[in-house]
């Protein structure tokens, strides 16, 4: 492959993929951007629940400037749509990826950072401006971000077809990545793969997936560990869209159905579905083709497993659960039910008598609603990762804590708020939706120049964990916690 950005001029260099001839922009900064570039064909007819297709090929040059079509999904409730933007861009070819590069040249073999979104498998986009690579290209790194399949499209369990279409979908962008970065000035032996939620839980299953062997070199989980769901749990979820479409709970059915269709089934679904309640949701499942083994098992079973050379960073925010209870209200029910909600999350945890009675100790004064928000978030997010960091040998394990306590009263140093510090763009307007309008430049200065050491080096500045001790923390003065509603904000187009 090669490069013709200086025949092509300044401001709109161009690239030769396997595909095709792309031409990006290259802003004041010198940052070249490439984006909307197809690396799997559209998902759509007998494509919507099929495997990734190659995309097709095209003559001349194609434009590369506008994000290309996001995944179908339906939007988030007002309480969190106030607190999340997730741009909708209609299309059907929304299987592409985006690549910010500092030197659009081959053979300047810069480290490659590969972002998955979060977004509970079924929202989420790669135009989040949040996630805004320019930062990281000005570091020397080339970001690259894209659209997976999402909800029922990439993740409903059928049995006429593939399992984990989702997960199909980032093996094919990291193909893509393998094949073609090294023409943005990318160094393909040296890919950092890096999720929040639902993409750090992709990431788990992704080091697990032995499709996925050797497309990346490092790794980083944020607030999202292995997992694959019971299959009934993610079944129950096409019976219940296919019992209001009033179809068969086949891909058959489904792909006969019409796509607004099954968006408002989706919407009606996931309404009874959320992280804390353990009902039915969409989500990775094990299955032969694509995942053999639950993630955490495989990754914890065998050091000598290939992903066990993997080095990885992970971590959490010190209250996770915030985000997903103080918009709703969730905090102030569990306050409500005192002692019983304490009780119910310590059985959902797993948890002995004497973890909450630590709890207490080290949290002096805290509420029913806060304990159980710690217990959950231990058994979603810290002991299977602390799990993770101490079955590891052949690499090392980085841990970190995000304790800093958002600006927007109540939300405290909840899920997701760490995403601006870590892309260092604070200054985009829709970071403040999560963490108010006085979030600390040095910390994001901190944070983000972790992880592009992590991507360069493969050491991010901190001891790895020993199996003992405190993680890393990044964090800064507490701020008032004190609960309110959440001032609800229009989301940007």
């Amino acid at each position: 492959m090669s490069t013709e950005g200086v025949a092509a001029g300044v401001g709109r260099p161009r690239v030769r993929t396997g595909a095709g001839l792309v031409e990006g922009r290259t802003g004041t900064d010198g940052i070249a951007v490439f984006r909307g570039i197809p690396y799997a064909a559209p998902p759509v007819g007998a494509l919507r629940f099929a495997l990734p297709a190659p995309p097709a090929a095209w003559d001349g040059v194609r434009e590369a400037a506008a994000f290309g079509p996001t995944a179908p999904k339906v939007p988030y409730p007002a309480t969190f749509a106030a607190l999340l933007t997730d741009p909708e861009i209609p299309g059907d070819d929304c299987l592409n990826v985006n690549v910010w590069t500092p030197d659009p040249a081959p053979g300047a073999g810069l480290p490659v950072m590969v972002w998955i979104h979060g977004g509970a498998h079924t929202r989420g986009s790669a135009a989040v401006p949040v996630y805004d690579g320019t930062a990281f290209a000005r570091d020397g790194i080339v970001l690259v971000s894209f659209n997976f399949r999402l909800g029922v499209l990439g993740y409903g369990l059928f049995p006429d077809a593939p399992a984990n279409r989702g997960l199909l979908d980032q093996i094919a962008a990291l193909e893509w990545v393998r094949d073609n970065i090294e023409a943005f000035g990318g160094d393909p032996a040296r890919v950092t793969v890096f999720g929040e939620s639902a993409g750090a839980i992709s990431i788990g299953a992704l080091l697990a997936a032995p499709r996925a062997a050797g497309l990346f070199h490092r790794a980083v989980l944020q607030s999202g560990a292995p997992e694959a769901l019971p299959r009934p749990r993610v079944r129950a979820m096409v019976r219940r869209m296919a019992s209001l479409l009033k179809v068969d709970a086949t891909a058959g059915a489904f792909t006969a159905a019409s796509l607004p269709d099954l968006m408002a089934a989706q919407a009606a679904v996931l309404r009874r579905s959320g992280p804390l309640l353990g009902g039915p949701a969409f989500g990775l499942v094990v299955d032969p083709d694509t995942l053999p083994v639950d993630p955490l098992d495989a990754l914890t079973a065998d050091a000598d497993a290939a992903s066990g050379a993997v080095p990885l960073l992970f971590g959490w925010t010190t209250e996770e659960y915030r985000l997903w209870l103080v918009p709703t209200g969730g905090m102030r029910l569990l306050d409500r039910l005192g002692p019983l909600a304490v009780a119910l999350a310590r059985a959902r945890a797993g948890k002995d008598r004497d973890a909450v009675r630590a709890l207490r100790t080290v949290l002096p004064g805290a509420g029913p609603a806060e304990l159980a928000g710690q217990l959950l978030t231990d058994r979603l997010l810290r002991d299977p990762l602390r799990r993770l960091a101490g079955a590891r040998r052949a690499a090392p394990s980085y841990l970190y804590e995000f304790a800093w306590c958002s600006g927007v009263p109540g939300l405290g140093a909840c899920h997701a708020l760490e995403l601006g510090f870590v892309f260092d763009t604070l200054s985009v307007p829709e970071a403040a939706w999560l963490a108010g309008n006085e979030a600390p430049q040095a910390l994001a200065d901190e944070m983000h120049t972790a992880w592009v050491r992590f991507a360069t080096t493969g050491d991010p500045g901190w001891a790895p964990w020993n199996g003992d001790g405190p993680p890393k923390v990044f964090g800064g003065p507490e701020r008032d916690r004190t609960e309110v509603p959440v001032a609800i904000r229009p989301v940007l187009p």
